[in-house]
């Protein structure tokens, strides 16, 4: 069987994240071919063009990881209607230098959470543009704006009874479109 390994890339540092939580969460809800790296963007320099042609081992790591991986999963807050700084960063670090993207070609899927009633809406759009730029074919729907409400997660941080089968049905088409590419 083939396995499809995904790097999940979590726009938020917090350490008790909704976002962080529910990448652990929805990763459980893939079937048995697939697995779920979060990878770390927490020790990226600021981007600098001036960098580019020796990059840091941060920076090294966080290319090689996206490469390795046969798909992508961003799960982003929103931070004042857009995605957070530390989010553009690591795009922009794995984009570069022109012609050398590691984003290129990767399928992508963009789910959040967040305490707002439109959920990340606005960031998962900009996002979305910032995507499409860097050829990264972009699930489109379902689209998944979560609100961050008690009984999302349960008491074991598992997705709750009343989101589990919404969310199944993303998971169920996230995979097919990860194929979809990926073979």
């Amino acid at each position: 069987m083939k396995q499809y390994r995904i790097a999940v890339v979590v726009g938020s540092l917090r350490k008790e994240s909704f976002n962080r939580q529910l990448a652990s969460a929805i990763a459980k809800m893939a079937p048995p071919d697939f697995s779920f790296q979060q990878v770390r963007i927490d020790d990226l320099p600021l981007y600098n063009q001036d960098d580019d042609a020796s990059p840091s081992d941060p920076v090294q790591r966080l290319k090689r990881d996206i490469s390795a991986s046969q798909g992508l999963l961003f799960v982003t807050p929103e931070y004042n209607r857009s995605i957070p700084g530390v989010l553009k960063n690591a795009i922009d670090h794995a984009s570069r230098p022109y012609g050398q993207s590691a984003w290129a070609g990767k399928p992508g899927g963009v789910i959040g959470v967040s305490v707002g009633a439109t959920g990340t809406s606005l960031s998962q759009q900009h996002l979305r543009n910032i995507l499409a730029y860097l050829d990264v074919p972009t699930l489109g729907q379902p689209e998944i704006f979560l609100q961050a409400k008690e009984g999302l997660f349960d008491e074991a941080g598992d997705i709750g009874p009343a989101s589990r089968k919404f969310l199944q049905k993303w998971m169920d088409r996230y995979v097919a479109w990860v194929k979809k590419f990926a073979d």
